[in-house]
């Protein structure tokens, strides 16, 4: 995984060539990544679906993260991220189900580590349960679900804990867990891209309701 090849881009958005993951991270290098975050309408309230990394995971272990996400390689579009879904989730979508959030620039750095990334954002807008999920397991321990408000809450700072129920997996074992959470349990991308995400997220559904003049309906897949 180390030696995958990803563009490189420099502060302007303009693609300067192409590194290994392994340097990109290093020297910190620019490169793209493909974030999808699922959520879902129960109950007349929205849930965000979240991802729990793998213990095993080089980067950012045991840490809950975006429902769906990986780095694109360099001969990859945008479109061809999807394959993170169907890889880490065992959920088969097509591109044009994706709702487009833009694009969120940020940057982290933990001792010799450099992520400087630029995310292409989307939201899947489901009626999935459980059960529909199928882990990859030394990518993925869990999926777990939050309602969007505890969500937007938690990064604007109104609260310091919110409830998550969901399942871990082991030896394709499922386990059901809950329980409270902060933003020490997420991984540490700046609280700013959490911050836009959930903005987004909520400027969407209140565009659909609206357009609508009714409840967001999710779709089937």
């Amino acid at each position: 995984m180390e030696d995958e090849v990803l563009n490189v881009f420099d502060d302007k958005g303009s693609c300067t060539g192409v590194a290994t993951r392994a340097d990109v991270h290093t020297y910190g290098y620019w490169h793209e990544v493909f974030h999808c975050w699922f959520i879902s309408r129960e109950s007349n309230a929205d849930y965000v679906y979240i991802q729990l990394r793998s213990d095993s995971k080089k980067d950012y272990p045991g840490l809950f993260d975006i429902t769906a996400a990986g780095h694109l390689l360099a001969n990859e579009t945008v479109e061809d991220g999807v394959r993170e879904i169907k890889e880490e989730l065992g959920v088969t979508l097509r591109f044009d189900q994706l709702n487009a959030l833009g694009i969120i620039t940020y940057t982290n750095v933990v001792e010799n580590f450099i992520d400087k990334e630029m995310a292409n954002v989307f939201l899947y807008c489901s009626s999935l349960d459980f059960e529909d999920f199928t882990l990859q397991e030394e990518e993925v321990a869990g999926i777990v679900k939050v309602t969007f408000q505890d969500f937007f809450d938690l990064w604007v700072g109104d609260r310091e804990q919110i409830h998550m129920e969901g399942f871990t997996v082991k030896e394709k074992k499922k386990k059901w867990i809950e329980g409270n959470i902060g933003t020490n349990h997420f991984v540490p991308h700046q609280t700013m891209f959490y911050q836009s995400v959930a903005e987004r997220i909520k400027n969407y559904i209140s565009f659909i309701d609206v357009k609508r003049g009714e409840r967001l309906g999710y779709q089937k897949r």
